[in-house]
């Protein structure tokens, strides 16, 4: 089997419901930010030495494919029986992994930064692919009908992402970067 099909030189590609739509189609532009998430989850579990840590993040990719196929085929269209839809209950089953890891952290007292070690600033890059993926699932709400799973689960998954963020640097011996707000007066930095 070749890799290359040909089909997509014009512009177009094709959902899989066999419907063609442009590449800039705002669905595509939905799933394809959570294949560019999915890819940097990928570069996360890739640097990361704690088996748990990775374990976690290969289930979240392994879901996010899921997730890409449900977006990629319409309701109510050819082969939306052959896809798994998100429901609520798949958010709502990230809670327990937020708060277990919520549990063996420090609490927050202030604003963190993205980074701290490389895994954790890995993850925050993922964290903020992840809420921009949620902004295009937002906007194609408006336009399509899409249940509401979808949308629950991206929230919950950016809180996950980033307290995975933070069990990163924990884990790597690594602090949290904390915000320290300007003065007012203060000089800005050149």
């Amino acid at each position: 089997m070749r890799i290359y099909t040909r089909q997509g030189d014009n512009g177009q590609t094709t959902l899989f419901d066999g419907t063609r739509v442009s590449k800039c189609n705002l669905r595509l532009q939905t799933y394809g930010t959570l294949d560019e998430l999915n890819s940097l989850l990928g570069v996360a579990a890739a640097l990361c030495a704690h088996a748990e840590l990775r374990a976690m993040l290969e289930s979240l990719q392994q879901q996010l494919f899921d997730l890409g196929a449900d977006l990629a085929t319409p309701l109510g269209s050819k082969n939306a029986s052959k896809v798994r839809r998100f429901t609520t209950d798949d958010a709502a089953a990230l809670e327990p992994q937020i708060d277990a890891v919520a549990a063996r952290l420090p609490p927050l007292k202030t604003f963190v930064l993205p980074g701290g070690s490389v895994l954790a600033a890995q993850l925050h890059v993922a964290r903020t692919v992840c809420r921009r993926a949620e902004r295009h699932l937002v906007e194609l709400m408006e336009r399509e009908q899409i249940g509401a799973g979808p949308l629950v689960y991206l929230n919950r998954l950016s809180d996950l992402l980033f307290m995975l963020a933070r069990l990163g640097n924990q884990l790597e011996g690594t602090p949290d970067v904390a915000w320290h707000m300007r003065k007012s007066a203060e000089p800005r930095p050149q």
